[in-house]
């Protein structure tokens, strides 16, 4: 009877104890969750009251560090420009930066290149740098990314080199055939043979500062205030009858498809250069006797159908180090030949801006002797083109109205003068 009591009272002591012991740790870990813990420190009581909020509305990167290098607080762009990793400032230009400003208080500010996190050779960030005190402790940095402004400037000086040069050919090239003219003007053949290659250059000029004008039209990719629903009917036969002569010059046959159902919404002026552009140069980097072929037809996509229309030569084509840049501004795969044709570098630059406005794309094919394909893919005008019918309007009704009034693609060869033979159509 005393064991058992003795072994009572051993375990009442024993959970006496326990229960001492889990609430002590119960209140320990009372206390622990209502001390303020480092992170919370930094964030909340370190940082002066409404400088958390400031720095959420920056546009800029911010950072902010204590008296011990370490990141009290940053932005979520300074995390995707790689500025901040592990909590530590991880540029160290940045970082010497914000030791001497916390030495002296002095404002500092530094315009810096640096890698883009997982790019390549060649590819990197500009950013501008500005770091000044935070309160007594704090150092606070401000990151602007200048990449963006940075290649916009490139673009400009190169646009205006480029023009400047381009410019400078026919201009000079003037100048010295009027010092001829004044030299032979006792020759009227030699006066007329400059006076002939003064015609080529003002016609090089003219063109040149027209695509200038209609570059700096397209260039910002807008919607378009004066769209309307374009014919892709029209727009070829307005393209194959631009460019009729030098086809003809060369013997090239023109072959258009048919499609009299295809409707673009869109510029029709905008429209009609980018698709003469094509032809142009489908027909001016073909050799002679070749052909030069323009389809359009519907394809489905997942926004809407789109109108594709494709311009295809027999030329020499384009090689693939140059497929990538035959639509910059002023290259040119083939210098020679193409200041030969009076071309200025510009037609197709203006192609992919009227793409872009008109919320579509170009691209091209093409192979080293056997000819190129370049194709535009453009919304079609679908339901956009019965808004723009009169309340009230059968827009069935309407098209077949209009369809009666035109003239057939027969009837509009036919009007053309007899020496110009008429393209071919395909089937």
């Amino acid at each position: 009877m005393d064991v058992n009591a003795a072994v009572a009272a051993a375990s009442a002591i024993a959970g006496l104890l326990t229960g001492v012991i889990a609430v002590l740790a119960f209140r320990w870990s009372e206390r622990e969750q209502a001390r303020p813990t480092r992170t919370a420190l930094h964030t909340d009581a370190v940082l002066p009251p409404g400088v958390d909020t400031v720095l959420s509305v920056l546009r800029s990167s911010a950072v902010v560090l204590d008296e011990g290098d370490t990141v009290v607080k940053a932005s979520s762009a300074a995390y995707a420009l790689g500025l901040v990793r592990g909590g530590r400032l991880a540029v160290d230009q940045m970082l010497q930066m914000a030791r001497e400003t916390r030495r002296d208080g002095e404002i500092r500010q530094v315009e810096l290149d640096l890698p883009r996190r997982g790019a390549g050779r060649g590819e990197g960030l500009a950013v501008s740098a500005r770091v000044a005190p935070l309160g007594s402790r704090l150092v606070l940095l401000l990151v602007e990314d200048l990449t963006e402004a940075r290649r916009i400037e490139a673009v400009r000086r190169d646009f205006v080199a480029n023009v400047s040069h381009e410019l400078k050919t026919p201009v000079g090239a003037l100048s010295l055939l009027s010092e001829a003219v004044m030299d032979a003007s006792d020759d009227p053949e030699a006066v007329i043979r400059f006076a002939g290659r003064m015609q080529i250059e003002a016609t090089r000029l003219t063109s040149l500062v027209q695509e200038i004008i209609d570059l700096s039209r397209v260039q910002d990719d807008d919607l378009l205030d004066d769209a309307e629903p374009v014919a892709v009917d029209d727009l070829v036969a307005e393209a194959v009858d631009r460019c009729r002569h030098q086809a003809n010059t060369k013997q090239i046959t023109m072959a258009a498809g048919a499609t009299p159902d295809l409707f673009i919404w869109g510029n029709r002026g905008q429209l009609a250069a980018a698709l003469g552009n094509l032809v142009e140069n489908a027909v001016n980097y073909s050799p002679a006797r070749t052909r030069v072929g323009i389809t359009g037809r519907r394809i489905p996509a997942a926004g809407g159908d789109l109108i594709e229309i494709s311009v295809t030569d027999q030329g020499i084509g384009i090689s693939e180090k140059d497929r990538d840049r035959v639509f910059e501004r002023f290259y040119r795969v083939d210098p020679a030949r193409s200041r030969a044709t009076g071309g200025t570098g510009l037609g197709l630059s203006i192609v992919k801006h009227v793409a872009a406005t008109h919320g579509g794309e170009v691209t091209v094919w093409s192979a080293e002797g056997q000819g190129s394909t370049f194709t535009l893919r453009l919304p079609e005008a679908g339901i956009a083109r019965d808004r723009a019918l009169p309340p009230g309007t059968d827009p069935d009704a309407e098209a077949d109205a209009e369809a009666a009034d035109e003239p057939s693609d027969d009837q509009l060869f036919q009007t053309l003068p007899e020496h110009i033979p008429a393209p071919e159509v395909l089937p």
